[in-house]
């Protein structure tokens, strides 16, 4: 088929259109220069070949010759995927609501929308594509544009968009696995292929229409796979023009659907999800999904990572292949976490220091300072009796053990990870991504400024100068600095919080433990305090996460990167960056600063002049840490499985209720996929990031809280499901994408894993102390037992303050029910009063200091040098993927070198021939 090259585009005047469709999308024709084609990328020189065709033919003022799509009726057939001759299959689907049939009807606003899809769609007739229209079933005002690419287009553009597709079935023999003794085990997990059979693996090149005999087409419906022609489509679809306006011209499927033009674009889904399709040509791959992936019942088997890549693309298959690499390494981590639980529970009556808290004879006589400067009292130290017992669950020496182990576990499946990948990267045919990844339409339309390549010093467009560049970087770097600046500032007003309400709480709350009330065990000041902190902290991180979602898209969009790829990267840096400061900073400000820098009960250290710093309880502040994770962690699983799961469902019910008249009706397959919920293009870097946040929270700050890899690898198991039921019964089948990896997110986990050995290490944990008094100070000359024990801890850690010493005379004990005392202690490391060097740090505090120095520095080294030389053991490619990428490479040159040859051969005998016959008919003599 010959493709048309007649284009039309509307002429509107300025003050006849008045919808605003924003800079995304606008084409300046008029400052754009007509360059040779040699000189041009290959989706530019088509649109060169367009603004000439424009400007031979004219407008539409001039020539009202739109071309239409063909009216069909729905000819009953639901399952089908095909027009309704049962040729043509459908490739994308269009949906506009007909602005003669809408109930409020503006007239010049409804004839602006129709011009515009008319001409839109009277371009992609004159690109080649194939249009048939069909009312809808169930709301006659809908109508639906049913898209096919023929053999010629698929062509045409396969080779634009340099598709790799299959030259001959790949008979590279794959070797034996060390494991392949445990197929009667590992069986059980796979998927059995008699229901999803593996995929004929292909050598492939970029396709060239003109060496379309040496690629491997036995059938032309099926050379293309309902992917690809779905992404050819689109890329059609996102550069078609259908308007110009001062010069300047407007394109695009995603324009006109945020214009409200058309309703929805998208391609279909193969058949149901819960049923195969009627038609036996059906590969029915969605209800295989849904099957073999989806259901509950399919929880404990792999994934068919080949069918998702095959149905969805490359772009999905990578996330899920991801995201079952990591939950299968946190069943590693969750093991040795449990263990370590465990540990601190079988051992919790062996600690020393929780019962010396809870004894009535020490704790209960021990008068701790006020925590306050007016309304709090002294307290007793036995009041923390029940958070010192559940402390000793975390705080232990199997923390201490699991936090270096972590270390050395997000290195391992870091550079594990990074192997899996070019296996991927082979297998999926991604190796070469980069060189046949497209401009975004966006892009192309901004490219007004003509510069010369330093490469092939050739002219080339760019969207703006070298200046330009520097000050759209410097704003959008501004953007995301004031914001990270807001949320510091929302921390501070947290810990503002925090200072204040404890005082109140000091005031309400009992001040004696008398075993009586249950409330009382648990319900201490400073756990109240945490406890409210940390959910008005998490409700503050949602607010301002849903904000700051639509301002990172302005300040990307306004950025303009080249590619998609570019673009998600660019998106991927500012989100997470706002995500790391939202979500941990007041988990960082628990683990390092809280009761840090608090001085002492006669000279305090205060906030903003006013509000005197926290304290940590006597024990620590691991276990607000733990309390801050719990909250914040099983709070973003809540709210995402309800965002996840809920919301679309309870959309796509109200969806089937307005419908529900016309239920008993047989529905076409492009009307059934129209109610379900759109995905949106950000929709997989949401679920990235929620995973991502998730990584942080397992890998920074798990010392603190060892079931975190338990809790997030159950999570993990749901979430794989969850998001396939999402994909496969909720939302529309997405647009295939390419992508040859994670993109930013991989360098993202690179510096969370080496943050991670510095906050597990350092200061979350006060098992380095217990160390050193066990070590040093529980024998002479510091101390007075006579053997190594950690009895007499409390009391060791614990300094005395005079109660004359307070400036604030208001600090004259008023609670008379505690009595009077002349005494009060303080945790800290100080010389009591009295002292030559009274209210100084004693030697315990620097021998602390030393060994919390010493620990980091020789643990960071150790841990470091262990990462170091994992990265140098395993390569981020492994041999065997190496040798298949260079031997399909071999094989690939060789047979297209081989073809090249024997057509050179062919052509030349044809010459030689046709010379001979010259020859010999010139050598004839003539007859008379």
């Amino acid at each position: 088929m010959q493709m048309m090259t007649r284009d039309v585009l509307l002429e509107m005047e300025l003050e006849e259109d008045d919808d605003d469709d924003g800079d995304i999308g606008d084409d300046p024709a008029s400052k754009r220069p007509l360059m040779a084609p040699a000189t041009l990328p290959s989706s530019l020189v088509l649109e060169n070949l367009e603004q000439t065709i424009v400007s031979r033919f004219g407008s539409l003022e001039s020539q009202q010759d739109f071309r239409t799509p063909e009216f069909e009726e729905f000819n009953g057939k639901s399952d089908s995927l095909f027009f309704n001759d049962g040729q043509r299959r459908i490739d994308f689907v269009l949906v506009y609501e007909d602005e003669s049939r809408k109930e409020t009807n503006k007239k010049g606003s409804n004839e602006k929308q129709r011009r515009k899809r008319r001409a839109y769609e009277s371009n992609l007739i004159c690109d080649g594509l194939q249009l048939e229209a069909t009312r809808s079933i169930l709301d006659d005002k809908l109508v639906f544009v049913k898209v096919h690419a023929p053999w010629e287009v698929l062509c045409t553009y396969a080779e634009i968009m340099h598709i790799k597709l299959p030259l001959k079935p790949n008979d590279l023999k794959t070797r034996s696995s060390a494991f392949d003794n445990f197929n009667w085990f590992t069986k059980v997990l796979q998927v059995d292929e008699s229901i999803i059979k593996p995929e004929q693996e292909f050598f492939t090149a970029p396709f060239e229409k003109n060496r379309m005999n040496d690629f491997y087409i036995q059938d032309r419906d099926t050379f293309f796979n309902p992917a690809t022609r779905s992404r050819i489509v689109y890329f059609i679809l996102s550069r078609i023009k259908y308007q110009v306006r001062d010069n300047v011209k407007k394109f695009g499927i995603n324009k006109l659907v945020s214009s409200g033009i058309y309703k929805a674009a998208f391609p279909l889904h193969d058949c149901n999800f819960s049923s195969p399709s009627e038609d036996l040509s059906c590969p029915n791959e969605r209800y295989l999904l849904y099957r073999e992936w989806a259901h509950p019942r399919s929880i404990y088997k792999k994934q068919p990572l080949d069918l998702i890549r095959k149905y969805y693309g490359e772009k999905i298959g990578i996330y899920f292949a991801w995201l079952g690499y990591y939950t299968q390494m946190l069943l590693l981590a969750a093991v040795v976490g449990v263990a370590c639980f465990l540990y601190g529970y079988f051992n919790q009556n062996n600690c020393t220091w929780s019962k010396e808290v809870c004894d009535p004879d020490i704790g209960g006589k021990i008068i701790m300072c006020p925590q306050c400067d007016k309304l709090c009292p002294f307290w007793k130290l036995n009041i923390t009796c029940e958070s010192s017992k559940k402390l000793c669950l975390f705080d232990s020496f199997g923390t201490l053990v699991f936090a270096v182990f972590m270390g050395v576990w997000v290195t391992l499946f870091l550079e594990f990870w990074k192997r899996r990948q070019a296996e991927l990267e082979y297998e999926w045919d991604t190796v070469e991504l980069q060189q046949e990844e497209q401009p975004r339409p966006e892009y192309e339309a901004r490219c007004t400024h003509v510069v010369i390549n330093e490469i092939t010093q050739e002219e080339e467009r760019i969207p703006f100068t070298t200046w330009g560049k520097c000050i759209r970087i410097t704003l959008c770097a501004s953007a995301v600095f004031f914001w990270i600046l807001l949320i510091i500032a929302s921390v501070i007003g947290i810990i503002v919080y925090r200072l204040s309400v404890f005082i109140v709480f000091s005031a309400k709350l009992p001040k004696n433990l008398n075993g009586t009330d249950p409330i009382q065990k648990y319900l201490t000041p400073q756990m109240a305090t945490s406890i409210t902190a940390s959910l008005i902290s998490f409700i503050i991180i949602m607010i301002l996460n849903t904000i700051y979602e639509k301002v990172a898209i302005m300040i990307t969009n306004f950025e303009l990167p080249r590619t998609q790829t570019d673009y998600e990267n660019s998106l991927t840096m500012k989100m997470f960056l706002f995500q790391f400061v939202n979500y941990y900073s007041s988990c960082f400000y628990i683990a390092f600063f809280k009761g840090k820098f608090v001085g002492y009960p006669g000279d305090p250290v205060y906030w903003l002049g006013k509000y005197r710093n926290e304290e940590c309880d006597p024990g620590g502040c691991l276990l607000e840490l733990t309390t801050q994770l719990i909250i914040i962690m099983g709070g973003k699983a809540i709210w995402n499985n309800i965002q996840e799961v809920l919301l679309p469902w309870v959309m796509n019910l109200i969806g089937r209720c307005r419908t529900v008249s016309g239920a008993e009706k047989k529905t076409p397959r492009w009307e059934q996929d129209y109610h379900l919920q759109p995905m949106g293009r950000l929709g997989l870097f949401y679920e990235y990031l929620e995973m991502i946040i998730q990584f942080g929270f397992v890998t920074l700050f798990v010392a603190s809280f060892p079931l975190a890899p338990l809790l997030a690898l159950v999570n993990n198991i749901l979430e794989i499901r969850v998001d396939a039921w999402k994909l496969t019964t909720q939302y529309r089948r997405m647009v295939p994408e390419k992508a040859q990896d994670i993109g930013a997110w991989q360098p993202i986990m690179q510096g969370i894993a080496i943050m991670a050995v510095v906050t597990n290490i350092a200061f979350t944990s006060d098992m380095i102390p217990r160390l050193v008094y066990y070590w040093s100070f529980s024998i002479p000359p510091y101390g007075d037992h006579p053997h190594y024990t950690m009895e007499g801890y409390i009391n060791n850690t614990l300094s005395y303050f005079n109660v004359a010493d307070f400036k604030s005379k208001s600090k004259e004990n008023p609670y008379t029910e505690l009595g009077d005392y002349t005494t009060c202690r303080y945790r800290d490391f100080r010389y009591p009063p009295g002292h030559p060097q009274e209210y100084k740090h004693n030697i315990y505090y620097w021998h602390v200091i030393a060994a919390k120095l010493a620990f980091i520095i020789v643990m960071e080294h150790i841990i470091y040098s262990v990462k170091f030389f994992i990265s140098y053991t395993i390569p981020d490619v492994s041999k065997s993927t190496k040798s298949k990428i260079r031997r399909e490479k071999y094989l690939t040159q060789k047979l297209l070198h081989e073809n090249h040859l024997k057509d050179m051969t062919k052509n030349m005998g044809v010459i030689a021939e046709r010379m001979i016959a010259v020859v010999d008919n010139n050598l004839r003599p003539k007859s008379d």
